[in-house]
C-alpha cells in the first residue's frame, strides 16, 4: 500500500458521518440498491440499512462488491423495529413519500441526526414505515412523472444533507469513535487480513504510523504458536 493510499483512507474516514444514514425499504433490484450505496459513499456515509429478502440482497450482494467495501449495509427484516429504534437514539427519519404532509426536502434540518427513508419505485416507502416517520419529504417535479428514479432521488436529497453539514462544519474534524474509526481503517487498509482475522475470531494486530502491520512476522508467529496450541 503506498502512503498516497494511506492517507486517502484516513482523508475519507476523517469526513465518515456517523450520524447520517439511508434506510431503504424493500428496493429490491440489485442496481438500484448499488447506486444508492455508491451515493451514500459520497455523501460520508458510514452505514445504511436495508430491509430486504434473501433472494434479492443475494443479487445486491453481486453487483455492490465495491461500494459495499466502503460503505456497511446492515441488513433487516422488520422496517418498524428498525425506525423505533433509530428514533430512540434521536435519530429523525425522514421518508420520501408525497402525500399532503410532505414538505420541500430542502426544509428538514439534515445537521440533526438523521435517516433518510427510500422504498422501491413501484409500492413506494409501506404504509407501516410512512406512519412512523418524523417527517415525509418530496423533491418539486416540474414535468409529467411525478417522481425520480429512487437512486436519483437518493442523490438528490443526500447532496443537500451533503451542503447543510457542510455549512455546519460537519466534515471538517473526525466524527466516528476511535474504535469503529480504527477498525475500519485496518479493514480498509488490509481487507485480506481482516477477512482471516474475522474467520479466526482473531484482533487485528497493530498498524504502524505508515498504515502497514507493526513487527507481521512476529504476529504470523504468534498466530502460528496460538493454532498449534489449539490442536
Amino acid at each position: 500500500m503506498t502512503p498516497e493510499r494511506y492517507q486517502r483512507l484516513r482523508a475519507v474516514l476523517d469526513r465518515r458521518q456517523p450520524d447520517l444514514t439511508v434506510i431503504t425499504d424493500n428496493v429490491h433490484k440489485g442496481r438500484n440498491l448499488s447506486a444508492i450505496v455508491r451515493t451514500a459513499d459520497a455523501a460520508g456515509i458510514a452505514q445504511m440499512h436495508a430491509v430486504i429478502d434473501d433472494k434479492d440482497y443475494k443479487a445486491f450482494r453481486g453487483t455492490a462488491m465495491g461500494s459495499h467495501s466502503w460503505v456497511e449495509v446492515r441488513r433487516h427484516r422488520d422496517i418498524g423495529e428498525l425506525i423505533i429504534g433509530l428514533q430512540a437514539r434521536g435519530v429523525q427519519v425522514l421518508a420520501a413519500h408525497l402525500d399532503a404532509q410532505s414538505v420541500d426536502y430542502r426544509e428538514p434540518d439534515y445537521s440533526r441526526p438523521t435517516a433518510v427513508l427510500l422504498g422501491a419505485e413501484k409500492r413506494g416507502v409501506s404504509a407501516e414505515a410512512c406512519a412512523l416517520a418524523d417527517a415525509h419529504i418530496t423533491i418539486p417535479m416540474m414535468g409529467m412523472v411525478q417522481s425520480y428514479n429512487v437512486s436519483v432521488a437518493a442523490g438528490i436529497i443526500l447532496s443537500e444533507a451533503q451542503y447543510q453539514r457542510q455549512r455546519a462544519g460537519m466534515y471538517a474534524q473526525p466524527r466516528l469513535d476511535a474504535d469503529t474509526y480504527h477498525r475500519l481503517l485496518f479493514e480498509w487498509a488490509h481487507p485480506e487480513v481482516s477477512d482471516f482475522c474475522r474467520a479466526n475470531n482473531l484482533p487485528y494486530p497493530p498498524l504502524r504510523d505508515d498504515g502497514e502491520i507493526d513487527q507481521p512476522a512476529e504476529w504470523y508467529r504468534q498466530i502460528k504458536a496460538r493454532k498449534q496450541a489449539g490442536s
